[in-house]
C-alpha cells in the first residue's frame, strides 16, 4: 500500500471537514443569539440549531451510537476506497467517497466536541429538517454514488 496513493484523499476529507467546521463556527457566532437570516425570500434562510440527533430529530441523544456508527462507515469506505480498481467511472465513485467520509467527519467532530451537530441551513418552501454543510456532502455524495452504479458501473467492472 503507497501513502502517496492516499495523501490527497487524506487532504481532501480534511480540508471538506474543515470547511464545514468553519461554517458552523460563522453560523454559531452570526446566528447562535441572533433572528435568522434571509438569503433568498420564501426560499432559503440561516437558522442556528443545535441537533442531539439525526434527520428530523430522530434518535434525539444518541451521540455514542452516532460516532460509533461513523467510525464503522469509515472502515466501510476505506476498505472499498482502497479495493476500487483504476479507471474513470472509479475516480468518480472514489470522489464521492470522500464527500460522503468528510461529511461523516465534518459531523463527528461536532458530536464528540458539543454532544450535538449545528445545523444552520433551512428551506422556508418545505418542511424539511435544517441542515449543515457536512450533511449536504453525505446526500451528495450517496445519491452521486448511487446514480454512477447504476447506470454507469458495468456489472463485469466489479
Amino acid at each position: 500500500m503507497k501513502i502517496r496513493k492516499f495523501l490527497g484523499p487524506f487532504i481532501s476529507v480534511l480540508f471538506l471537514a474543515a470547511l464545514d467546521q468553519i461554517t458552523k463556527y460563522l453560523a454559531s457566532i452570526h446566528l447562535m443569539f441572533n433572528e435568522d437570516i434571509v438569503v433568498i425570500k420564501n426560499i432559503l434562510s440561516l437558522t442556528y440549531h443545535e441537533n442531539a440527533g439525526a434527520a428530523f430529530g430522530l434518535f434525539q441523544g444518541g451521540r455514542w451510537f452516532f460516532l460509533i456508527f461513523a467510525i464503522i462507515i469509515t472502515g466501510i469506505i476505506c476498505y472499498y476506497y482502497k479495493n476500487l480498481p483504476d479507471g474513470k467511472v472509479y475516480t468518480c465513485l472514489r470522489f464521492f467517497l470522500i464527500l460522503i467520509l468528510a461529511g461523516a467527519m465534518g459531523n463527528s467532530v461536532d458530536r464528540l466536541i458539543n454532544g450535538y451537530v449545528v445545523d444552520f441551513l433551512q428551506f422556508d418552501f418545505i418542511n424539511f429538517p435544517i441542515f449543515n454543510v457536512a450533511d449536504m456532502y453525505v446526500v451528495c455524495g450517496t445519491v452521486l454514488m448511487a446514480a454512477a452504479v447504476l447506470f454507469f458501473v458495468k456489472d463485469e467492472d466489479m
